[in-house]
């Protein structure tokens, strides 16, 4: 096999002779083992023992062999399935290399998905069931028990009724991640609606809710619906954690030139007075299910949904989420959307 094939494989390929030696490897082999690989032996390239085994086993055996080969590029692991396939009418073997990266991290994110929500779902399911042993058995003919269960019954199926409805909500959402919206949309209008629909929960809360820029119209192009449940999701979250005393401010602005959209645009904004978040937790605030305090998150009716469902919207929208936030000073999300001219 010329050195000219291996060279216009598109995958890292190296060609190793019957004796060990490699006699020919590809840019993007001299990319991951180095420029210095041809006339070397095998083992001083490749090293990890896997793969030296694997490339062995097809140089005796004549056979095909596959295996993992792991690597780690600015602090990065990238994995790699390389296949020794034997040459035929020669004594070598030809090595590729294909990046399984994507992949993997697929199946991980896949995994830790299914893991998460099934301990969402365990927990309260646990109670319930536990529960009903209680009502059929020794709390039977006890009306304050039954009445103290019911109660609590009641909360943990609506928690579960949540959380199955934000698991749609976000299939939805990611279903329609790559369509951007072509209606119209008048965001000040819809901001104006959910600060009316929220109203009660802040009034129940003791957190005051104060509304600014939206007086005039702020047309955009966007999915009413999805961007109600943004303002929703980020409004609730505000009023919900901030605590009794705070405030918590929607508000609305038109730019001519945003910096981060590189021009015209409509920022909403929620404010709140609470207890700020630590930089540590921001940069991971919008993965599934991710809860600075679970415990709290959890009491206060949060599925660790929200916020996965904001960011995707948003992106939808061809818009930037910016969280900003000082422990002890209070918390700043502010979607920014595209929009026509101002004015």
């Amino acid at each position: 096999m010329s050195a000219g094939i291996i060279e216009a494989i598109a995958v890292p390929a190296i060609l190793v002779a019957g004796d060990g030696r490699v006699t020919a490897a590809n840019g993007g082999a001299r990319t991951l083992f180095g420029a210095a690989l041809v006339d070397r032996h095998y083992i001083t390239v490749l090293r990890q023992p896997g793969l030296l085994d694997a490339v062995e086993r097809s140089l005796e055996t004549r056979e095909p062999t596959d295996c993992r080969y792991l690597t780690t590029e600015a602090r990065r692991e990238t994995t790699w399935q390389a296949r020794c396939r034997p040459v035929p009418g020669e004594a070598g073997v030809l090595v590729t290399f294909e990046d399984r990266t994507a992949m993997e991290e697929a199946g991980q994110m896949r995994r830790d998905f299914v893991a998460n929500v099934s301990h969402e779902l365990k927990t309260p399911l646990t109670a319930l069931i536990g529960f009903i042993e209680t009502l059929r058995g020794a709390a039977k003919d006890d009306a304050a028990a039954r009445a103290r269960f019911l109660d609590v019954m009641e909360r943990e199926a609506r928690r579960m009724n949540r959380l199955v409805s934000d698991l749609l909500s976000l299939s939805r959402v990611e279903a329609d991640e790559r369509v951007r919206p072509t209606r119209r949309v008048d965001l000040a209008a819809l901001a104006r609606a959910t600060a009316v629909t929220l109203d009660p929960l802040a009034a129940d809360n003791g957190v005051t809710l104060v509304r600014e820029g939206m007086d005039e119209p702020a047309e955009i192009a966007g999915d009413a619906d999805q961007l109600s449940q943004v303002a929703t999701n980020l409004l609730e979250n505000a009023i919900k954690y901030s605590g009794r005393g705070a405030s918590v401010v929607l508000s609305l602005a038109r730019e001519d030139d945003n910096p981060r959209l590189r021009g015209p645009a409509v920022v909403l904004s929620v404010t709140d007075t609470g207890p700020g978040i630590d930089s540590l937790h921001i940069p991971r605030l919008t993965e599934r299910f991710y809860r600075i305090d679970s415990h709290r998150s959890r009491e206060r009716g949060g599925t660790g949904l929200g916020l996965a469902i904001v960011k995707h919207i948003v992106n939808r929208h061809r818009g930037r989420l910016v969280i900003e936030s000082t422990p002890g000073q209070g918390s700043r999300f502010s979607v920014v959307l595209p929009a026509g001219p101002v004015g």
